[in-house]
């Protein structure tokens, strides 16, 4: 699978040279070169955890394929209509693994990082969380059970997935009654912003059909802000991907009642004890926050886009023989080129802006979410 993925970066390269295009004639700026080496960043870290967790990624759906006896070759999910009710299937458990995503405090921890970003374009769209196949594997299980193999489920998640880079943009417009059926970029749009009328909405990754169905569509109607209430102020990647982790951590720490302990982990985001609560009181979250975008040098930011480059082709010579490798062998690697990475975020906050913007931030101690 990761070798298909790496057959698709030549279309992904031309879809985003497209959109600068696109946005620099209309005077629409919707790249920033810190921010899209911080987000293909986090995409790459997601495909290296994934080699290192094929057991979460793929083995357990074979397993329970497996297990139930079903065979590998039916004739069924071959045809046009297996295929169509096997999109529809996972379609509907993403709905819900999304859903869930977003309202359930440590499972937002996991899907924090694709929101991160103050951007919405393509490069915002491969900014993929890399945990959430620890815990969203259980939601895809009813695929297997059903007979779809494992390759199909392969095939569709990559399908689905691929559909909606192109709903990750500003440049496109409402298309008329598609709103109404499918996510498309202004359905998806009211899902990255963090006005209050857009929160907790618009979960589909195909059909829009399951937000309507389930009470959790809106329709675009205000400019739309991006980012999270809680912003990470950071291109450091590891820190954005622990950044709600430690927040829930630490209200989980402080508060005193062993019921709120567990709660912090299994109520809505932004959801904090009491205790926790007047005791760490948090400021009112401002719509019109200045974006983090630290001033740097130009020879920092040269630096990081050639140490980005370089751990990107790293990354693909890994990605295309890490089936060939042992496990060992896999997790040395990611490691390194983990490094790599963050080392281009810390290129890109080397100069002092960077401190000073994140000093001007409040620093909260818990309930890091887009959800007050």
């Amino acid at each position: 699978m990761e070798q298909a993925v790496i057959w698709t970066i030549p279309f992904l390269a031309l879809a985003v040279i497209l959109e600068m295009t696109v946005s620099f004639v209309r005077k629409r700026k919707s790249y920033r070169t810190n921010d899209t080496l911080a987000n293909l960043s986090q995409g790459l870290i997601s495909q290296l955890v994934g080699v290192c967790t094929p057991l979460l990624q793929i083995g357990i759906y074979a397993m329970v394929f497996s297990a139930l006896g079903h065979q590998v070759d039916s004739p069924f999910w071959h045809s046009w209509y297996g295929i169509a009710l096997a999109v529809v299937m996972f379609d509907f458990c993403e709905y819900w693994l999304h859903r869930v995503g977003h309202e359930v405090a440590i499972c937002w921890a996991a899907h924090v990082v694709h929101h991160q970003s103050e951007e919405l374009n393509i490069c915002t769209a491969l900014r993929q969380e890399s945990q959430n196949a620890l815990l969203g594997w259980p939601f895809y299980l009813p695929l297997a059970i059903a007979g779809v193999p494992p390759v199909m489920f392969g095939f569709v998640l990559l399908g689905v997935q691929y559909y909606q880079i192109w709903a990750h943009t500003e440049q496109i417009g409402k298309i008329a009654w598609l709103d109404g059926v499918l996510t498309t970029p202004s359905n998806h749009r009211v899902h990255h912003a963090v006005n209050d009328c857009y929160l907790d909405r618009n979960y589909g990754g195909l059909f829009i059909l399951w937000d309507r169905l389930f009470g959790t569509y809106a329709a675009e109607t205000e400019p739309c802000v991006f980012g999270t209430r809680s912003p990470v102020r950071s291109f450091n990647p590891l820190r954005a991907i622990t950044q709600v982790y430690g927040a829930l951590a630490r209200d989980a720490w402080y508060t005193q009642r062993w019921q709120d302990k567990l709660r912090v982990l299994l109520m809505p985001p932004g959801w904090r004890p009491d205790d926790v609560a007047q005791r760490f009181p948090q400021p009112p979250f401002d719509l019109h926050r200045e974006q983090y975008d630290p001033p740097a040098s130009a020879a920092a930011r040269a630096a990081a886009v050639v140490l980005f480059l370089t751990t990107a082709v790293g990354c693909g010579f890994f990605l295309w023989d890490a089936e060939a490798m042992d496990m060992s062998a896999r997790i040395l690697w990611t490691a390194l080129l983990i490094t790599g990475l963050c080392g281009v975020g810390w290129l890109l906050e080397s100069g002092a802006g960077a401190a000073a913007q994140r000093n001007d931030a409040p620093r909260l101690p818990g309930g890091l979410s887009p959800h007050e």
